[in-house]
């Protein structure tokens, strides 16, 4: 089968290479998928360029954001059979832990990403464990399907779980153009709050507006006083920050009296400069909120089979131009998610 693979640290160019290698065979409680679409995330451009606190094994093949059909399937599998179509839970959880038992598959202490620690779906079949797949919603094609995993499931979880957001609040959301950013947004405004985005080009804040009801270009203006400015210096309910150090002060900053940071990632670094008294003098609070769990993932799933919510999807490509997506993306030149189509 063909497959791209990470090869060394580097530009798309040299670092991805398209290999044929043996296709893998499923085995017990495992299916094999011929994967249909992969969408790319940002965990697939920071492995190729490295983390400055992992250690670097080659080849990786990553994406986890994965929609196929069921290709074939190994013992005791009986739930799936050739020609199921699904899409896949990027998490593999012990299942017998404290924070298994309660439904919380990324607190589990030894939990695995699919196409981080374990194969991921850029390639033209991936076997995964049969218990991560559920059935592709009504009505949901397979790009929608792998546009919305690791983005809505991880927003939902920002937004909603961790955050609270309630209708007539108001939300920040940070890099609204990105995967995450946009499913945020997309889920604050289905939740009847009032939205502020940021983005970087007039042509993404034309895309954002009919999400947003504010865009802020946060080159020209710093988000925080934008923000006072339109809120008649109050501050907004909750930010969904993604950023990491270069955005948190700031974050806080726009936050009103009592207001609530979600954070899931930290792309720019991971060492902000803080004021504390930011926080604590105005009731503030700061809350972690990674990858969503299984019952945040059928959720989402549920409300984009219903049309309650939409995956935005920037473009399409096939995986010999993958070079293409990652540098698209690694650019910031995509509004939603670019996904790859194996089989083309």
């Amino acid at each position: 089968m063909r497959a791209a693979h990470l090869t060394r640290l580097g530009s798309p160019e040299d670092a991805i290479s398209l290999v044929d290698v043996e296709t893998p065979e499923p085995g017990p409680e495992e299916v094999r998928l011929r994967v249909e679409a992969c969408a790319l995330n940002r965990l697939d451009v920071f492995a190729r360029l490295g983390h400055p606190d992992e250690e670097d094994h080659f080849p990786k093949q990553t994406g986890g954001d994965v929609a196929g059909v069921v290709d074939a399937v190994g013992d005791d599998v009986t739930d799936w059979e050739p020609g199921d179509s699904a899409v896949v839970y990027p998490i593999v959880s012990c299942g017998d832990c404290e924070y298994c038992s309660m439904g919380e598959q990324t607190m589990c202490p030894s939990y695995e990403i699919v196409g981080e620690s374990r194969p991921g779906g850029l390639a033209e079949y991936l076997v995964v464990p049969a218990a991560i797949l559920d059935p592709i919603p009504d009505g949901v094609d397979f790009v929608t399907a792998a546009a919305y995993p690791v983005a809505f499931t991880t927003a939902w979880r920002m937004i909603v779980t961790a955050g609270g957001l309630r209708p007539g609040e108001s939300a920040l959301v940070l890099g609204a153009s990105g995967g995450v950013g946009n499913a945020a947004a997309r889920i604050a405004a289905f939740l009847g709050a009032t939205v502020y985005a940021t983005t970087s080009t007039a042509e993404k804040a034309d895309v954002l507006s009919a999400i947003a009801d504010e865009v802020i270009d946060y080159t020209a203006v710093p988000f925080d006083e934008a923000v006072a400015d339109l809120t008649d210096g109050r501050g907004v309910d909750l930010v969904a920050d993604h950023v990491g150090q270069e955005t948190w002060q700031t974050s806080i900053d726009s936050l009103a009296s009592g207001g609530r940071m979600v954070i899931c990632g930290a792309t720019s670094g991971a060492n902000p400069d803080l004021d504390i008294r930011s926080v604590y003098q105005r009731h503030r609070r700061i809350i972690g909120a990674p990858m969503g769990n299984r019952q945040e993932f059928r959720t989402v799933s549920r409300l984009i089979s219903a049309g309650d919510l939409k995956p935005c999807v920037d473009r399409t490509l096939p995986l010999d131009r993958i070079h293409e997506g990652h540098r698209a993306l690694e650019d910031r030149e995509v509004v939603g998610k670019v996904v790859i189509r194996p089989g083309e």
